[in-house]
């Protein structure tokens, strides 16, 4: 049994139809996409519409939950301005969106269960099992780790929302992070040089006769293509994202 594990898109169609063209090489039983899919990209409805089409099961994440509500739920402390620039692109996300969509959107369930093959149990959600906004890193301390996931350590988990690809042990199963579609960025470099990654992040979790392996991979996609349909459709501060992408 293969599952594609998806997260972080972002409404960055062109990253996440790369990582489609690259899953039609592989036998895929099943896709999860694992939350943030929609918000703060230039093709939030376009987004929408291909996973539709996919008919995978959605984590909601916290930023689409945030562009529903508009209601920040997160401990960060956002600066006031950038905040603004937040709530801008919200506005013109949900310009983008008519009311199906966004009943789609609210359709985001908080975690995803699978019963797998061989008795193994999958748990996929965005941040933490219980909180959309809870981070778990590579560096998390280990008491603060194994108390967020011992209560589910019977199953293989997996978690989004701080676009790093990881796996780490708990007990005799392991959680991991697919890392990001659609936003993938080195978290060592410093604020000044800031840097989008041009490539789409994602894992394929097999199961095979008791044997249980995790790929993680990195597909290419066109950045030109993206800067065209930032500017195209209009997304308010598509410069500014651009930009991030470096020369090119």
């Amino acid at each position: 049994m293969r599952i594609a594990v998806i997260s972080d898109v972002h409404g960055n169609l062109i990253a996440l139809d790369a990582v489609l063209d690259d899953l039609r090489r592989e036998q895929i039983d099943q896709i999860v996409a694992l939350g943030d899919m929609i918000q703060s990209g230039p093709q939030p409805a376009e987004v929408v519409q291909r996973l539709r089409e996919l008919n995978c099961s959605v984590v909601m994440g916290n930023s689409d939950a945030w562009l529903l509500s508009g209601v920040e739920t997160g401990s960060e402390s956002i600066p006031e301005e950038r905040l603004k620039k937040l709530h801008v692109v919200r506005e013109w996300s949900l310009a983008r969106l008519n009311q199906d969509d966004r009943s789609f959107i609210e359709s985001f369930t908080p975690t995803v269960h699978l019963a797998l093959t061989d008795g193994y149990q999958f748990l996929g959600f965005h941040g933490s099992p219980t909180d959309f906004d809870g981070f778990i890193f590579p560096h998390t301390p280990e008491a603060e780790f194994q108390s967020v996931l011992m209560p589910y350590a019977d199953h293989i988990l997996a978690g989004g929302h701080v676009h790093l690809p990881f796996v780490r042990r708990i007990r005799d199963r392991f959680f991991f992070n697919p890392g990001s579609i659609g936003v993938a960025y080195n978290h060592e470099q410093d604020e000044a040089s800031f840097r989008l990654d041009p490539w789409a992040e994602y894992a394929i979790l097999n199961i095979d006769d008791d044997h249980l392996g995790l790929e993680f991979r990195r597909v290419p996609y066109d950045i030109r293509l993206l800067a065209r349909v930032y500017r195209e459709n209009g997304r308010p501060f598509a410069e500014d994202v651009i930009a991030q992408y470096g020369e090119f």
